[in-house]
């Protein structure tokens, strides 16, 4: 990551404000996991303090209250990308920031949801704002594509479902790959070049992002985000098995362990599936 400061600028602020942006929020669960939530309704109202609008309840926001520590990425629709850290601190259903999410169009005239809950972070650090890599990232997906079939598990019992397999293998789908620090703040990386080796594993070429990608220790537990530009996305959860030479390609693999559906109207765990329980009480 470039150096970082602990304020964002006026102009930023600006930029944060329509809701058609990116928005990556990392966190960490109960168990001490990374966990991996898209919120594109994340503002920066004060230059030392992001705000998160809550429209539906998923797990990330649950978490945050529990472990207020969090990584955080920022894409405009120009392509330029923040990254930071910031923590936790309250949260409110009344004031000026939640007026002002409301009165946004996406919310404002949404026929089954508005923003109930605004969540107040203080702003640790953030990034100068940067581009994408785009030739790092295409050569580094072009390899990946070359050698990621040597590196398949070659196991016939599925993990990912056939859909969510192809997501990550859009070449224009976004990824990120985030794991827990030393110092307990998530960490959190871009890895657009990540595809699916076959259902039950994923892999990636290190050219793009390669310096932080590297700094992942065989072994750690780590989550990865897919996301298409139809705001599709599937969170995975796995076993860092760093990298190997495959084809003569260097790439880095993650063997999937955990699928979680975090698209709304039914946030749930996919993998390893939870048996159905009757209804009892209504």
């Amino acid at each position: 990551m470039t150096a970082t400061r602990p304020c964002f600028k006026k102009d930023e602020q600006k930029a944060f404000e329509p809701a058609e942006k990116i928005g990556i929020v990392a966190c960490v669960n109960p168990d001490g996991q990374p966990h991996v939530s898209l919120i594109t309704s994340i503002m920066a109202p004060h230059p030392n303090q992001i705000t998160l609008g809550e429209f539906c309840r998923g797990l990330s926001k649950k978490y945050i209250q529990q472990n207020p520590q969090i990584a955080f990425l920022i894409m405009t629709m120009d392509r330029r990308l923040w990254r930071g850290r910031a923590r936790w601190t309250h949260l409110r259903r009344e004031g000026p920031e939640y007026q002002r999410y409301n009165d946004i169009p996406m919310f404002r005239y949404n026929t089954y949801f508005g923003i109930n809950t605004v969540h107040y972070l203080d702003l640790l650090e953030t990034s100068e704002p940067t581009s994408l890599p785009m030739a790092g990232i295409v050569t580094s997906a072009l390899l990946t594509r070359l050698g990621k079939g040597a590196a398949a598990t070659g196991s016939v019992e599925r993990i990912l479902k056939p859909f969510a397999e192809e997501l990550f293998n859009q070449m224009g789908s976004l990824k990120f790959i985030s794991y827990v620090g030393a110092d307990g703040f998530p960490v959190l990386v871009p890895v657009v070049q990540c595809q699916a080796a076959d259902s039950r594993r994923l892999a990636f070429a290190p050219l793009a992002f390669g310096k932080e990608l590297h700094r992942i220790e065989t072994g750690t537990e780590v989550a990865v985000f897919c996301l298409t530009m139809g705001m599709e996305d599937v969170l995975i959860r796995g076993t860092f098995r760093g990298f190997r030479r495959h084809r003569m390609i260097s790439l880095g693999t993650v063997d999937i362990e955990w699928v979680y559906n975090s698209m709304p109207p039914a946030h749930g765990q996919i993998y390893p599936q939870v048996p159905l329980e009757p209804v009892t009480e209504f």
